[in-house]
């Protein structure tokens, strides 16, 4: 047993424990509620009824005590949905580890078949590599880790930064999960934040001025003084009827705006507390890698980014109160409620507004990274890459692919020496050679992002990825497969034209033709791809492609996988081998279905 699952395990159990005590608080707390309600509601009416006011007031603290009860059953219940959380949070890392993606999310919209390697990689989908990384619970976040799995990077001392910062938090799981707990804690919609900072952005001041400040002063003075006349019969009540005209002009003829600025950030104030939380947690930590630490400075400098959104959702919990109309109405009538708060929201923008955006974008950097610690943590045998920075070079030792059962998964080599390289793959069919090719797309990908990569050595010089893999047609776009074929071929031709430095990945190429046409384009595009100094590797069932090593030695080298039959059954080593293959199994594997060959 792992030490990951033994964690998740040992989380999981420790949690669910925790979550049974809560729960049988909370069932006492409510019995009790009960018994003390009908104690000290029966307590007062017999005492007061017999003629024992004093000791009705003895009674009357049992609503003290009810009030108090009340605020502890709130907080277990807080706790307990932060507990429920965690549990979910660690039988989903089991899940994931029995190879269970049932709970994951997959990031579908994502997904972009004409990307560069996404859909040839599994980027994104079903079982996919997003799936096994994705531990983000805010929308920023999570976008910001699909871009980043989109657009790798290319700059190794940002490279060098990210791994530093994932290898940090890698060893913090359980700030990492409270971290995690945190943000699945409330509901958050697509725009939220988007709508929070367009909303900050217009300052247009209104309402916070010496006018609107005199009459906040005066209104509530003026509302105290007529009422304390009026109960000494100082006025009557039509002064009254008469004072109620100044906050309803004052809020009747702004209402159309003060409604305005109320729906911009109606709503907003569990989101904001639970960012508050958030901002909280990565403040509250220390670290030591240069990134987390440049993050932590960013939200906790001079102006503390938790101090301030936990203002603005006292601010929108304010504004909601109107949502109440009788509460509302009182509010309004007597302290110029709505008026008072896009007072302190006007105030707020001004201060806050510029760093808004900054914060939420660190916070989403933070959730990002968390997202790669936990991957790394749930591998643990996993390395972090070194990097070239001279020459092209790629050296991977026991690669592995993150997706398949480690149990089962049979690692190999990858080594590129530098431009002008490709390696023509040959094999059986399920020999191995379509997962060796995503296993070396997927670990590059993972080393440009600042993640650890499957493999017991890796060195890797940053260069961008295309591949051509997974190839379809398009019934809806008229296309048939070939056609679909070559207008991949033709947009990776055209990016080398460009200029751009490709590592290339391709499988089966021009696979939707006749096997001479196949065999002379895939000659003469490997001819034109080497001609373009670009690198690569290509699989094949056509072994006479592995006689290009003879017309480009030193340029062109093949590997091959091979298959072999024992007692009547076919044996894969999924071992990466020299040369050209030389067992095929096609003939077999139709004689085994019963087909006449």
């Amino acid at each position: 047993m792992t030490y990951p699952h033994r964690y998740f395990t040992d989380n999981y159990n420790k949690n669910s424990k925790l979550l049974s005590e809560i729960n049988n608080k909370l069932k006492k707390i409510s019995f009790y509620r009960v018994i003390l309600f009908l104690v000290t509601a029966i307590g007062i009416y017999i005492t007061i009824a017999n003629g024992y006011p004093i000791a009705a007031l003895l009674f009357s603290t049992g609503i003290v005590v009810f009030v108090l009860m009340i605020i502890k059953q709130l907080r277990l219940e807080k706790q307990k949905k932060h507990v429920e959380i965690l549990c979910k949070i660690n039988m989903d890392e089991l899940r994931l580890m029995k190879g269970d993606f049932s709970t994951a999310d997959p990031g579908n919209e994502f997904a972009d078949t004409n990307h560069y390697y996404t859909d040839d990689l599994d980027i994104f989908g079903a079982k996919s590599v997003f799936q096994l990384i994705n531990r983000c619970s805010t929308k920023r976040g999570r976008i910001k880790l699909a871009n980043r799995l989109k657009e790798p990077l290319h700059d190794i001392s940002q490279l060098k930064k990210r791994q530093d910062a994932i290898a940090e938090l890698k060893d913090i799981p359980d700030i990492r999960q409270s971290f995690q707990a945190e943000g699945m804690s409330f509901s958050e919609k697509a725009n939220d934040i988007e709508n929070i900072i367009s909303w900050a952005g217009d300052n247009t001041k209104m309402f916070d001025t010496i006018f609107y400040r005199v009459f906040l002063i005066l209104n509530p003075l003026l509302a105290i003084a007529i009422i304390v006349m009026i109960y000494f019969g100082l006025l009557n009540f039509t002064a009254f009827l008469l004072f109620m005209i100044i906050p309803f002009a004052l809020i009747g003829t702004k209402l159309a705006v003060l409604n305005k600025i109320h729906n911009q950030v109606s709503n907003k104030t569990e989101i904001l507390a639970g960012y508050t939380g958030l901002f909280n947690i990565v403040g509250k930590n220390s670290f030591n890698s240069e990134l987390l630490l440049q993050t932590k400075k960013d939200l906790c400098g001079d102006i503390s980014a938790s101090k301030a959104i936990y203002e603005l959702s006292g601010i929108t919990k304010s504004m909601d109160y109107r949502l109440n109309m009788i509460v509302g109405i009182f509010l309004n009538l007597f302290l110029l409620w709505d008026i008072k708060q896009a007072v302190r929201a006007e105030r707020w923008k001004k201060e806050y507004y510029n760093k808004l955006d900054t914060w939420f974008g660190e916070l989403a950097l933070v959730d990002e990274l968390q997202s790669f610690a936990g991957f790394a943590f749930r591998f643990g045998d996993a390395v972090f890459p070194e990097f070239s920075a001279k020459t092209f070079e790629i050296n991977g030792k026991n690669i592995r692919h993150p997706l398949i059962d480690q149990s089962k998964c049979i690692g190999n080599e990858h080594i590129v020496n530098g431009w002008n390289e490709f390696r023509i793959i040959t094999g059986a069919n399920m020999a191995g050679k379509s997962t060796y090719l995503r296993t070396i797309g997927v670990n590059i990908v993972l080393a440009l992002t600042g993640s650890v990569v499957l493999a017991d050595s890796y060195t890797i010089y940053p260069v961008k990825v295309f591949t051509g893999i997974k190839t379809t047609d398009s019934i809806q776009d008229g296309e048939s497969y070939f056609f679909a074929e070559l207008k991949r071929l033709k947009e990776l031709i055209d990016h080398l034209e460009e200029g751009e430095k490709l590592y290339i990945i391709l499988d089966e190429v021009l696979r939707g033709t006749n096997s001479a046409d196949k065999q002379k384009g895939s000659m003469a595009l490997i001819t034109q791809l080497l001609h373009l100094r670009s690198s690569g590797i290509i699989a094949t069932h056509d072994l006479a492609l592995g006689k290009l090593a003879e017309k480009f030695p030193g340029n062109v080298v093949n590997n091959r996988f091979e298959v072999e039959i024992s007692d009547n059954e076919l044996v894969f080593d999924y071992k990466l081998k020299e040369g050209i293959s030389q067992n095929l199994n096609a003939t077999f594997l139709m004689k085994k279905m019963g087909i006449t060959v």
